[in-house]
């Protein structure tokens, strides 16, 4: 454990470079182990094919035979020869070629002599202690030993013409096996400090962000690997956290800016009353009405302010804990709540609605704000008299007022948050209306548009996917997270 531990603890590199290693030593090693056996198998093959080849015919056993049997002439000789030869008999019994050590037979070499095995080949001990490899035939001539018991002759080398090549060639493997682990952990650190260089860049970017909260670093992307694939992840993310922190320090500032306006206008007509009151001179009853009338209107344009800022600060994932969740709502309820407050707000105009069944999935409550912007804009920008017209089908709400219309060149901006027509400044409204309109219908998989209506005037159309019937499974009013 405390081994894995450090392990752990190592760079990466490190783990690459002994990881390589390892699976090279262990590969080399399995190599040379069966370079090794099959060696030591040839060679101990070649040794007991040679061994077989000796003739146990010629004069020399049959001069080792008589010697043993006590029937050789005086003064015989033995020539010289590799080989340790010696007769077995079945009582174990061996006679050995003279200046060769004995070796004591085994019981494969008396299962030969008594011919109950054709042939045996071993290895065994000389009894000066050199290892020696036995091959044991029976004796094919007549003669037996001094008890009348057949014989079996026994060929011998020692097995240092086997072994001494394996030594050799097991210090060379050993040697090989080392330079290879050794070159191996050499190329896996190389080859683990140039894969690694995107990652260290990466590293390197991160603990930059981590330090400066520089959000413009970016990390080049070459290839198409999982290197390339992640630099271009953190480009993205970073690119989008930038935007993100942008588009954040510029809410702020246009908030405070347009919180500026009306806390100024507000604080100075809470001085004039305060003043008012202090030195005892009182206003006219009509400017005081006046002064608290603005007042009044000035905190609901704080009011409303606040809460589109509060709307346009919420998150898609924020929950249902923050708006509610998505549900499956019908738009000609909500279209028909929503003109209801209209006609209220807009008492010297007409307003008409053509409203078709429509189903759709969002959030209720925002999905009625952003309908009732849309009313809203048209009633403030419409004419004493005029008639708003409203009208449901096939999923697109469509809003038309008679008023002056936007200019072409400023419909592109009309979604910018806090952005208001030049000509549209002095009129209540904080420039947020149109732009929850939008994000709310792309939340719910729509979209929103204003275009020049034919005769004058502005049409606004909202289109949201959905169905003239509730979904079965997705009853209307019941939650479907």
């Amino acid at each position: 454990m405390i081994g894995l531990d450090r392990y752990r603890r190592l760079p990466l590199r490190s783990r690459l470079a002994m990881l390589t290693a390892v699976a090279v030593a262990i590969a080399v090693a399995a190599s040379a182990a069966a370079c090794w056996l099959i060696t030591r198998d040839r060679l101990t093959e070649q040794l007991d094919t040679t061994l077989r080849t000796v003739d146990v015919n010629s004069g020399y056993v049959q001069a080792l035979t008589a010697a043993c049997s006590g029937t050789a002439p005086d003064g015989m000789r033995f020539q010289p020869t590799p080989y340790t030869v010696q007769l077995v008999s079945v009582e174990g019994e061996i006679c050995t070629s003279p200046e060769k050590s004995p070796i004591p037979a085994q019981r494969s070499d008396v299962a030969v002599a008594e011919r109950q095995l054709p042939s045996s080949v071993h290895t065994t001990k000389a009894r000066n202690g050199a290892e020696m490899r036995v091959s044991t035939v029976p004796h094919r001539g007549p003669v037996t030993d001094a008890r009348g018991n057949r014989l079996a002759v026994s060929v011998a080398a020692p097995m240092d013409q086997v072994t001494d090549p394996l030594n050799q060639l097991a210090l060379v493997l050993l040697i090989v096996t080392g330079v290879g682990v050794l070159g191996a952990a050499t190329a896996g650190l190389w080859v683990a400090r140039a894969g690694l260089k995107p990652v260290d860049r990466l590293t390197e970017a991160v603990e930059h962000v981590a330090r400066t909260e520089d959000l413009a670093i970016r990390i080049p992307a070459e290839g198409d690997d999982e290197i390339a694939r992640l630099s271009r992840s953190f480009n993205s993310m970073t690119a989008a956290l930038a935007a993100s922190r942008d588009l954040q320090q510029q809410l702020i500032a246009d908030a405070g800016h347009e919180l500026r306006t009306p806390l100024t206008s507000l604080r100075t007509n809470i001085d004039l009353l305060v003043r008012s009151e202090r030195s005892g001179r009182q206003i006219p009853a009509a400017d005081k009405e006046a002064l608290l009338s603005s007042v009044k209107a000035q905190m609901g344009e704080l009011a409303a302010l606040i809460g589109d800022l509060q709307e346009l600060s919420r998150t898609p994932e924020a929950g249902p804990g923050s708006a509610g969740a998505i549900r499956v709502v019908a738009l000609h309820e909500i279209v028909g709540t929503a003109l209801e407050r209209a006609r209220l707000r807009g008492p010297t105009l007409t307003v008409t609605a053509d409203l078709d069944p429509w189903f759709v999935r969002a959030e209720p409550a925002a999905l009625e704000r952003a309908v009732v912007n849309l009313l809203d804009n048209a009633v403030k920008f419409s004419p004493a008299g005029e008639t708003v017209v409203v009208r449901l089908a096939s999923g697109e709400l469509t809003v038309r007022d008679h008023g002056p219309g936007i200019p072409q060149d400023e419909l592109p901006h009309v979604f910018e948050r806090f952005w208001r027509s030049p000509s549209a400044r002095s009129m209540p409204g904080s420039g947020l209306g149109l732009s929850i309109v939008a994000r709310t219908a792309e939340q719910a998989g729509g979209g929103v548009r204003l275009r020049p209506a034919e005769g004058g005037g502005t049409e606004a159309v909202l289109t949201l996917p959905g169905a003239t019937t509730p979904p079965p499974e997705l009853p209307t009013g019941e939650g479907s997270e």
